[in-house]
C-alpha cells in the first residue's frame, strides 16, 4: 500500500467529525511509542515550552549518568542514544529555542563527563558537530535571544 500525500490526508479529515477524527488520533497512538510521545507533546507539554525543556533536560542528565565508562565503545553507544533522544525531541516542538537549549545542554554534559570526550576523536567531532549546530540554530533566532545563547556557548570554549 502506498501512502497518500498529506494534501490529500487534510483534505479528507476535513470532512471527518470529531468523534472519528479522536478515534483516528486514538488509533495512531496505540502503534508506536514515538507517536504516543508525540500526542503527550502536542496535548500536554506544548504550551509550556520551558518546563518541556527542563523535562528533556532532566531526562539527559539522567541518561548521562547511566553511561557505561568501562571504555570508549561503550560511552559513543550511549552518547548516540542519548543524542537520537534529543534529536526526537526537538523534532517534536520544532522551535529553535529548544533545539538550541538542548543542544548546548548536551554539549555541556559531554564536557564535564569522565573519561573525557577529548581523548576520543570521534566524541570531539560529535561535541564539535552539536556546538555547531546549536549555533547554526542560533543565528535563526531574535537578537535578544542570540546574544543570550551566545554566552553560553563561549562558556563551553
Amino acid at each position: 500500500m502506498k501512502a497518500v500525500p498529506i494534501t490529500r490526508i487534510k483534505k479528507e479529515l476535513q470532512h471527518l467529525s470529531q468523534e472519528e477524527l479522536v478515534e483516528i488520533v486514538l488509533r495512531v497512538g496505540k502503534y508506536k511509542v514515538e507517536n504516543k510521545e508525540f500526542l503527550t507533546y502536542l496535548l500536554f507539554e506544548a504550551s509550556d515550552e520551558d518546563g518541556y525543556i527542563d523535562v528533556v533536560k532532566e531526562y539527559i542528565n539522567e541518561q548521562f549518568e547511566y553511561i557505561n565508562q568501562q571504555n570508549y565503545y561503550f560511552i559513543k553507544k550511549s552518547v548516540r542514544k542519548i543524542l537520537r533522544t534529543i534529536k526526537k525531541y526537538v523534532k517534536f516542538s520544532k522551535k529553535p529555542e529548544t533545539e538550541a537549549a538542548l543542544l548546548i545542554h548536551f554539549c555541556r554534559k559531554l564536557k564535564k563527563m569522565e573519561p573525557s570526550y577529548i581523548n576520543n576523536t570521534v566524541l570531539t567531532n560529535m561535541f564539535d558537530r552539536q556546538l555547531g549546530l546549536a549555533e547554526k540554530t542560533i543565528e535563526k533566532m531574535h537578537e535578544d535571544l542570540q546574544y543570550d545563547y551566545k554566552l553560553e556557548i563561549e562558556e563551553l570554549f
